[in-house]
Order: C-alpha cells, then structure tokens, then sequence
C-alpha cells in the first residue's frame, strides 16, 4: 500500500472506530462484533506503525496509553471552576427554589442531576479536537492530565462537529469494577472516588488505560451561549457525550408534557413534587452501578444565571442536596473542648475509632453546647456517627445511653487554657482572653501556614519549642526576636537556625493581600482580602480610614460583601489591638500596599467611578472580563446597584438592575459605547 492509500485507509478506519466505541460505551448498543472491532483496529494500529506521521490525534489507537512517564503540569482554567452551597434537606432545597422563584422577574424551571462521587474533570476543544483535560485542582489551576483522559474510552477525541467548547465532567468507576480491581491491588483505596482520582493521576498513560474508568458529563461552556441548561445536555449529547439519563425538571410554569415528550427518561413534575423525588433518588442510592453522594440542582434558564452570577465560593443558581451520610455505632469515651485562635470553644467527642464512609475516625465534632442538649449526650453512650457532606465527621444521634449514671455533659464555666470564664455569644461559648495560650498557639499556626504567610522552616514542632520558651508569642514576635535565644536548644544548630531566619526574611515579599489574610481576622480571607484590594482598598491606610467612618455601605456597596463582613472589617480596624500588630509587622518590613499591577500604561478614565454589569455581551463572555476593563482604567467594580453606583454597564436581557439604576439616575452605557470608550482611549496613547 502507497502513501496516499495509507493516508485514505487511515481516515477511514479512524472515523468508523470512533463511530463503534460511541454506539458501544456511550449508547450500550454494540454495532459490530468484538472480533471485527479488533481486526479493524489491528489493522490501523499496523498501518500507524509503517507511516506514524499519518496517525490523526483523534487516533482510537491512542486510547492504550504510552509507556513513556510523564509529569502532571499545572494548567489554568479558562471557565469557573466553583464548588456549590448545600442543602442537607428537602425542605431547604424547596425553600431555595422558592426563594429564587420570588426574586426572578421571568418564570423559573430546575433541572436535577446526579451528583456523581467521582473524580471533577473540565475538557477543552477546539474546532471539534480535544486538547486539554484538567483536574479541577484548586478551581483556578488544575493539572493537564490529557494524555490519561485520551484512555477512556467514554471521552470523545473528536465530536461530531468542529465546535469550540469547555465541558465539564465527573471521571468514576463502576462499583462492581471496583470491588473486582482494588482486591487485586497492592495499595487498596478505600472507595471508587479514591480509586479513579489515584489512577487518573499516574505518570504512564499505558497503566491508566488497563483501569475502565467512565464519564458522565453534565456541562457545557460554548462561544455562544445556549438558552437553557437542558438544550446544553441535549447539545451535549449530539456532540458523542455520554450524559446521564437519570435528570429530572421541574418547574410550575413551563409544558412538563413537552419536555417529557423530549426527554422520555426524565423524572418531570412541580415543584411540590421535589420532596417525594429526592427520597426516592437517596433509596435509589445503593442500587445504582455507581457512586453518587447527592443531587446537583440548577436554574434551566442561561439568562438567570447571567443576572444571579457567583459568589467567592459558589454559583448562586445551583445547589447540591447532599443524601444523609452512612453511619456507623460507637462509644463516646471523652468529651473534650478545643480553643480556636478566635476563641470559640467547639465541644469534641473522643470515641472508639470507627469506620465511617471508607475512613477510620476517633474523633467527632459536637459543635456547640445547644447541639449536645438536643442530643442528650453523655460520655459513655453509644452513638450513630457520619461524616457531614462526607467530609466532616459528626455525631448525629444517641442509640443507647450509658449504664454509668452520667448526665448531659455541660460546658465547663472556664477555659481550659487558661481559666477565664466563658461567655456565650449566639449558640457558641467564647474564650474572651486575647493573651490565652490555645489561642495565641492558634494565632501563630494559622499565621505561619501554607496556605498563609508560608514562611519555610517554621513549621508547628519549631513553633511548638519558640512558644513553650517563651521566645515567640505573638505574630509580631516572628520578626523581631533575638536569634541568639536558640543557641544551646537541642535541635537548633547553626544551620537550623539560618535556615529559619531565611524563611522569616522571605516571608517578607509576601503580598499584601496574603498579610491581610494572614492578620486571622474572621471571615478576612484570601478571597475577601482579594475583593478589597480590586475594589480600591490597596493599602492598609486606605481600609483602616475607611473603617474609622463606621460607615458599613462603604462596604456592602462592594460586590459579594455583606453586612456581617463589613461589620467585622470595621470592627476589627478600630481595635487598637490589631492597629498596634499591624505597625509592629509594618516596622518589621512586611507588605501592606498592593504593587502596582502592569498594565501597559493604560490611562485611569475610570478613576473615581463605580461600575456595575448586567445583562450578556458579544465581545465580554463572560461579562466579568468587561469589569476587568474597568479596574484596569482606575474604576472600582460592584456587584448591585446602589446610591455609590456611577455607572452600569447594560447588555441584552438586562434586568432589574437596569430598572434600579433608571431610577438612582446611574449613567447606563451600552455595550457599543463601552468599546467606543475604550478605543478612544487606546487612542490617545
């Protein structure tokens, strides 16, 4: 066979495998013998290998992996990433509904959805292609785990028509699969999620292809949004997606018979019908194929979700219902109370460890005082324990109390650390002593984290031997104790000690947003701290003076901060507490003023304004990059309308924040005259 034949013989053989493996693992309606299947594919894996530079990249060849090791780099997400809020009943996810039924100007509908316990996966394509698949990571950077995704067969390489789109999808095993594989394993997982995470993240591409793993996918991220969530699984589907059949919609306004007419497998109903369908998906649960820990509840209308956007954390037009987590029985040995570097008191109970949903625990939280009322607990009884969101461990009911006499516990009148009487603000107990060891420990180890300041060779055992010797007690003691303390402790050599004094140094780069969120101020963090910087607030002058007004629409006006937060943020910078850690960490050479972010010289027209957004764009998807626009031209960005509003930006369907603004006077822009805005002074440079 020529060249050219190879080439031709080639296309066709890849088209015609692509098309089997679809009907075989996307629609379970095996169109050609496996016999036939294998020759085919032999005889393209035959042909690849005498002209390799022929092999097109959506080859059915590259589903058997490489031998070759590979690292997992990080990636960047172009799309949100978010976790969702919870639900724990029937009666919230019904009263979440209601609540957005009565807030939205156009009638409402909700799709419902498995919320499968596997591993989150986002795939990109372009022209049809896929290029990239990465791990959800930290919802901002995942790892390119691409040439592992290529190996399951559920994942198309090419679609059906040459679009350019971001999915999301959740990667799993099968259950029996799993029960069947991990015995085999030389390191077992605890459950299929673990087991499909752990094997998506090997370094050869040729060991991951030996694992069945599947897919779900359950959204899409097109150049031109769609309408509704159900025309996105629908287009989902056409493109070779596997998506799960068992949805569910419901909705008071819309046809329920049209979309059952076109979705025949659909649960359809109203809203009053949620509750009996959500008990009958967690009795479902066990007998399903795979693992799932929940529903995901979404709006179906594209428009609304535009209007109702997101928080730091999560979509506010979906929501998970999280099924009652598997409990197991045990003793309650010890009830013990812990001191946060804020300090709240959390009541802990010690038990006989247990297993728990995969994981073996010793420990339970008990929240507060009124929860353990509610309980009736005692040390001693025997207890029902899950794992709250299948994460937190918690004991949830008494089974049978102790034959020992013991009463309920009660809440000791003073803290354990240090003996000052407790105070009761709301349902929690506060230690009210700033100077109590627990929390200047808590203080410390929050502040030095990783996840915070980072400063290297500090880590909790050295901080540990500096606060028991009294040489560091305070965050600002870091920076300022004598070295010389640490000669002649067991373990502090003079190369220790360097090395410690060079991660203090370098903490000092730190940016300025990091030490805000590092000073453990509640509800201050990295997120919120980001939020104020972008609004204006790039120094601590600024939030300090600003704090000293007491004025909290200074900022609430600011998108996605409320009234709690800016309470906090008030009353913490008229501490005098804080202001004299904060110029004790400014003497020590610690950031507090934001650098100057590069941006190419562009002119600030926008200094002095306050920009809003609603509706959708042509050239701003999503319509967040137009509010980048802004900050990047001096303006500050919110996320409702108000009185500090100067100016909103309007689209297509714009809601009822253009109504709002009309009426305050906002000078309203249109999209035209936004990019003549920019241009012009693009312009003038």
């Amino acid at each position: 066979m020529d060249r050219q034949q190879a080439k031709i013989r080639i296309e066709e053989l890849t088209v015609l495998l692509a098309q089997y493996q679809h009907a075989y693992y996307i629609l379970a309606q095996p169109s050609v013998s496996d016999r036939e299947y294998d020759r085919l594919n032999d005889e393209l894996i035959a042909l690849e290998k005498e002209f390799p530079d022929l092999r097109l990249p959506d080859s059915p060849t590259l589903r058997v992996g490489s031998d070759l090791s590979h690292d997992l780099p990080e990636a960047q997400h172009s799309i949100p990433v978010l976790s969702l809020d919870k639900g724990y009943s029937p009666d919230e996810i019904v009263s979440w509904i209601k609540k957005l039924e009565a807030a939205s100007s156009v009638p409402l509908s909700f799709v419902f959805e498995e919320k499968i316990d596997g591993s989150s996966i986002v795939l990109y394509y372009e022209e049809g292609l896929l290029v990239r698949a990465v791990t959800r990571g930290n919802g901002v950077i995942g790892n390119d785990v691409t040439p592992n995704v290529k190996t399951i067969a559920a994942v198309p390489l090419r679609l059906s028509k040459k679009v350019t789109v971001a999915v999301r999808g959740e990667i799993f095993l099968a259950k029996d699969l799993f029960e069947k594989i991990n015995t085999a394993q030389e390191t077992q997982f605890a459950n299929p999620r673990n087991f499909a995470a752990g094997t998506l993240r090997r370094i050869k591409s040729s060991e991951v292809a030996q694992v069945p793993l599947d897919i779900f996918v359950y959204e899409g991220f097109f150049t031109e949004p769609r309408k509704t969530h159900h025309e996105i699984l629908d287009e989902l589907t056409a493109l070779r997606f596997k998506v799960n059949p068992r949805a569910a919609f419901f909705s008071d306004t819309k046809n329920l018979s049209k979309v059952k007419a076109m979705h025949s497998a659909w649960t359809v109903g109203k809203i009053s019908d949620v509750p009996e369908f959500l008990e009958k998906e967690a009795g479902e649960r066990g007998s399903l194929p795979y693992e799932i820990d929940g529903m995901v509840i979404k709006v179906n209308e594209i428009p609304v979700r535009e209007e109702l956007g997101y928080t730091g954390h999560h979509p506010r037009w979906a929501i998970a219902f999280k099924f009652e987590s598997p409990e197991s029985m045990t003793k309650v040995n010890a009830i013990e109370i812990q001191v946060g570097r804020t300090g709240r008191i959390t009541p802990v109970a010690r038990i006989e460890p247990v297993l728990v949903a995969g994981s073996t625990i010793s420990n339970a939280t008990l929240h507060n005082q009124e929860y353990v009322d509610m309980l009736e607990l005692s040390v001693g009884d025997i207890v029902a324990v899950s794992k709250r969101g299948d994460v937190i461990p918690a004991v949830e009911r008494v089974i049978e109390k102790n034959d020992s006499g013991n009463t309920t516990w009660e809440m000791p009148l003073v803290c354990p650390s240090c003996s000052t009487a407790l105070v009761k603000r709301g349902a929690h107990h506060f230690c009210q002593n700033t100077e109590c060891t627990d929390r200047l420990r808590g203080e410390l180890k929050f502040f030095v984290g990783r996840d915070q300041m980072d400063i290297e060779n500090l880590g909790p055992e050295t901080l540990e031997v500096l606060f028991e010797k009294k040489i560091v007690l305070h965050v600002e003691d870091i920076y300022i104790f004598n070295s010389d303390a640490l000669d002649g402790l067991p373990g502090f050599g003079e190369k220790k000690v360097n090395l410690i004094k060079e991660g203090i140094e370098k903490s000092k780069t730190r940016p300025y947003k990091t030490v805000l969120a590092s000073l453990g101020i509640p509800d201050l963090g990295k997120k919120a701290a980001e939020i104020l910087v972008d609004a204006g607030y790039k120094n601590i002058d600024a939030l300090i003076q600003a704090a000293a007004k007491k004025d909290p629409e200074l900022f609430t006006a600011i998108h996605m901060i409320g009234d709690k937060l800016a309470g906090t943020i008030i009353s913490a910078f008229n501490d005098p507490a804080v202001l004299a850690r904060i110029e004790k960490l400014k003497q020590a050479g610690l950031q507090f003023e934001a650098a100057e972010a590069l941006d190419s010289g562009l002119p600030k027209i926008f200094t002095g304004q306050t920009w809003c957004v609603t509706g959708s764009f042509e050239n701003f998807k999503p319509r967040e990059k137009a509010m980048e626009e802004v900050k990047k031209r001096g303006g500050n960005v919110t996320g409702s309308v108000s009185g500090k509003t100067t100016h909103l930006l309007a689209g297509k369907e714009a809601g009822s924040k253009l109504e709002k603004a009309q009426s305050l006077g906002v000078v309203i822009v249109a999209e035209e005259t936004f990019l003549k805005m920019l241009d012009e002074e693009s312009g003038k440079r």
